[in-house]
């Protein structure tokens, strides 16, 4: 009897034993999410330094000299001698007007000048010698200048039946066609020629947003920055290649719009900026000491306004609500709720929840798919 409630104490024991190595191996696996590794972000350190603000305003793209080719000159088109949408120089031919009225015009009138001046040449002589009157000679001499008069314009007509290129550019599409009749009671326009190399982008700026610039310059809140040199942000959101220089700003405000007129020129040897295009200026406004900049893409906004994520002494991520005072290229000029030393995440914003711990590096604006520096560490 003793025996058998031996053997019952020992296998109630090793069933205890088991059962609690199974609940000890359970909890250890259950408990291994607690230990993930913190979200890795990029972070970039406030500081306080000079900045230059930037304004982006939409414009439209001008060709810098436009030119429409007209006829001069009545009668039926010949020819056209130019490729559509190619380059071409100024003087070249373009159209070819039938010249056969205006050739037939101009033989008639150096005959009549010819007859004219043999006219004048044989009353010379005769004058000496009392056979014809002074006034005799003078009319034949007037007659000789009304048949030059009379070749030089057949000679115009004649001329223009070859339509020239008033400048060189490119020229667009042709508005008439061989065998149409053109310059009958008006100048017929035939094609358009636009000089494209420099182009010009014209855009308007707010009048309200004049007039806070010059109080605040006026206050020193502000000081003038050089606005000579400015940017164009093409479509797809890329800087065109080539800078531009601002060309003028009307010195008055368009009562329709409220708004002021201004015009870049830029270079654009391989004409890749056409007419009518819409592009984005970016120029700089004025120039603001201890500014705080951070990085467009670290704002963010909700509801209640903008805010950015920080890092914050025990290395979590807290939202930071900040207002922005305006563009500095490509960033955010922070007027309220950062400070210097701060750390804001710029990459990995998706990754992060607040409250999260986080494992801050540097971020270097120009990498690529270079690995991250941990701030503190050295590569």
């Amino acid at each position: 009897m003793n025996r058998r409630i031996l053997q019952m104490f020992l296998l109630t024991a090793v069933l205890t034993g088991c059962s609690g190595e199974g609940e000890n191996k359970l909890a250890g696996s259950s408990g291994g999410g607690a230990g993930m590794p913190p979200t890795e972000v990029d972070v970039f350190a406030i500081s306080s330094s000079s900045a230059t603000i930037t304004q982006e305003l939409p414009g439209r793209l001008q060709a810098s000299r436009t030119a429409q080719v007209r006829a001069r000159v009545e009668g039926i088109v010949e020819k056209r001698v130019f490729e559509e949408g190619s380059d071409v120089k100024q003087g070249q031919t373009l159209f070819r007007i039938d010249p056969r009225n205006y050739q037939a015009a101009f033989d008639a009138a150096k005959a009549d000048l010819a007859v004219a001046r043999l006219t004048l040449e044989r009353y010379r002589p005769l004058l000496e010698i009392k056979a014809v009157s002074q006034q005799e000679v003078d009319l034949a001499d007037a007659r000789v200048k009304q048949a030059e008069a009379a070749l030089t314009r057949t000679r115009l007509d004649l001329d223009n039946t070859a339509v020239p290129a008033p400048i060189f550019g490119r020229i667009g599409r042709a508005a008439v066609t061989e065998g149409a009749l053109v310059g009958r009671g008006d100048a017929t326009l035939l094609a358009t020629i636009e000089q494209i190399d420099p182009i010009y982008v014209n855009f308007t700026q707010p009048g309200i947003d004049l007039l806070r610039l010059r109080q605040a310059l006026k206050s020193g809140k502000l000081k003038q920055a050089e606005r000579s040199k400015v940017e164009l942000i093409l479509e797809d959101g890329s800087v065109y290649s080539q800078p531009g220089r601002l060309q003028f700003s009307d010195l008055a405000i368009d009562p329709g719009t409220g708004s002021v007129s201004l015009r870049a020129l830029f270079a654009n040897p391989r004409q890749e900026l056409l007419p009518g295009a819409f592009v984005r200026v970016r120029f700089p406004d004025a120039v603001l000491e201890s500014a705080i900049r951070v990085p467009q893409r670290a704002v963010q906004a909700d509801p209640q306004g903008q805010y950015v994520m920080v890092v914050d002494a025990s290395g979590k991520a807290t939202p930071k609500p900040v207002k922005t005072g305006g563009m500095s290229g490509g960033d955010f000029i922070i007027a309220e709720g950062l400070k210097s030393g701060e750390q804001v995440i710029v990459n990995g914003l998706q990754k992060v929840r607040p409250g999260a711990p986080v494992k801050p590096s540097a971020w270097n604006p120009n990498a690529t798919s270079a690995t991250p520096t941990p701030v503190g560490e050295k590569k």
